[in-house]
């Protein structure tokens, strides 16, 4: 079996329905155009001496070229890596030495940065890719021998490399597949849900989170080429979208901008959340819209979508992931290497048919990242007795203050119970007493008026938490430092407390 087989099944069964909406040039592309010009482009890339096996990249923001290269190299079996275009030009010619790129397609000045100084591979310019298809693609010839098996690899995507160098991950042809198939089943998804992708594609939640499932289905797709409140409103508004996926911060923005309650939002059918759990003030929010929130919870090994949180359960069960999807085989082990009980902490393992193949050429790496044949997500969680997780923490980002182990996603998640803090993050602070002591960081609602000094924060959360586990010092900002897949920064937060 081939994974690039349901786009050929979809563009003959639908061939003129829009797949594809691309914002930066205004244009559609039907089921057929997105098959024929991915056919074209493979018929290219082989001519251009690309085999079974070699790298391409992408240096771009969200562009409808990332979906037409990424179903090219799945005919030829080769692979696609998108490049995050926010690291500097140093960092991206080390990733590009690095996974022995043959050709990177790229836009504008960034073109120009690599032309003439890094001649291992050719660098086209992705903006005269039109120009090029004209002169050089003929869409009449066929693809027909796709080489790409479920069984090899078609994406590298890139770790954040917040605590190291990322690391390329490797995604075969089930793994994509298993995520489409089992996001369809347990988010019921249909052909007529329409989406929006605004997460940069060098990111899982771009191609993962609901872009390949929908295409899948034979539903539609609008590329955006960044976040930008006005633009989600408006594209929801007259689009019609009925499934969006963002992080909290982004839902946060969306709720507090003056239009928010000026668009008519009621084709959405519900928002999915990932990255961290939403405040329950923020979930109500929305609700006074009927607009329903579903939790997601993954990683770029195994994928975006292992978790769910459904509607009725997001304030019911606030601050949870939800329960594993059918498709993920889950242990919890403490650090003795223990399965755990109910209420216990210990680090979330996964594993299963969306795991990825390993991390390129780093074998060993991926082998000291797993336990047999589970991932170990370096997450630390809890369950309770219906079989809700709820994350605690970061092993890395887990600290001991007074011989006591503190998680930091237990303290925030108290925190966030207290009325006009709408997100909170806690990282730990050295001290010479006690070794390490939680900093909270928060963010506050507009017109608040109430005591966010530490004694008033640890006077509000004394019957709650341990005492050892209450802050120490609290700092008020209006937004969090973020990084490029969306999520809050805690290294440049950790950093910060230590400065002060």
């Amino acid at each position: 079996m081939k994974w690039i087989n349901f786009l050929d099944i979809n563009s003959a069964s639908f061939p003129q329905k829009i797949a594809v909406i691309d914002q930066r040039t205004n244009r559609s592309y039907t089921y057929s155009d997105l098959s024929d010009i991915s056919n074209g482009w493979a018929v290219y890339l082989e001519r251009s001496g690309i085999k079974k096996g070699d790298r391409i990249a992408i240096l771009a923001s969200n562009r409808f070229e990332h979906l037409s290269l990424m179903f090219a190299a799945a005919r030829l079996g080769a692979i696609l890596i998108p490049l995050n275009f926010r690291l500097s030009v140093g960092e991206i010619n080390s990733i590009l030495k690095r996974v022995q790129v043959k050709i990177l397609f790229s836009e504008g000045i960034l073109v120009h940065q690599f032309t003439g100084k890094y001649v291992d591979f050719n660098c086209f310019d992705i903006t005269k890719i039109n120009e090029l298809s004209m002169q050089h693609v003929d869409l009449s010839l066929r693809f027909e021998a796709t080489a790409a098996e479920l069984e090899d690899d078609i994406l590298m995507q890139f770790t954040s490399g917040s605590t190291g160098e990322p690391k390329g991950v490797l995604m075969h042809g089930k793994m994509l597949r298993t995520n489409q198939i089992e996001t369809c089943n347990h988010w019921k998804l249909t052909s007529d849900d329409i989406t929006m992708v605004e997460t940069p594609f060098f990111h899982t939640g771009g191609y993962n989170v609901l872009c390949l499932p929908l295409l899948y289905l034979g539903g539609t797709v609008i590329l955006a080429e960044k976040f930008d409140i006005q633009n989600v409103l408006q594209t929801i508004s007259g689009n019609r979208v009925s499934v969006y996926f963002g992080v909290p911060t982004m839902f946060q923005m969306m709720a507090t901008n003056e239009n928010f309650d000026s668009y008519d939002l009621s084709s959405i059918r519900f928002f999915v959340s990932g990255g961290a759990a939403c405040p329950v003030d923020l979930i109500e929010r929305y609700q006074e819209k009927n607009l329903p929130f579903k939790q997601g919870f993954g990683l770029t090994e195994v994928g975006p979508n292992c978790f769910l949180l459904g509607a009725k359960d997001s304030l019911r069960k606030v601050g949870s992931i939800g329960r594993p999807m059918s498709h993920s085989k889950v242990q919890v082990k403490n650090s003795r290497g223990e399965l755990v009980e109910v209420g216990e902490t210990g680090e979330l393992m996964i594993s299963g048919d969306h795991l990825c193949r390993g991390y390129f050429n780093a074998s060993d790496k991926f082998q000291d990242a797993c336990d047999g044949k589970y991932f170990k997500t370096g997450d630390l969680v809890q369950f309770d007795d219906e079989g809700f997780f709820f994350v605690v923490g970061r092993i890395k980002d887990m600290y001991i203050s007074g011989g006591e182990n503190v998680y930091p996603g237990e303290v925030e998640k108290q925190l966030l119970t207290i009325d006009g803090i709408e997100d909170a993050v806690v990282v730990s602070k050295e001290s010479s007493k006690w070794g390490e002591v939680g900093h909270a960081y928060l963010q506050i609602g507009r017109d608040v008026e109430t005591d966010f000094s530490v004694e008033g924060i640890r006077e509000k959360l004394f019957d709650k938490l341990s005492r050892y586990k209450l802050p120490q010092s609290v700092q008020c900002l209006s937004e969090f430092p973020l990084l490029a897949n969306g999520k809050i920064n805690r290294a440049q937060l950790k950093e910060m407390a230590n400065r002060n």
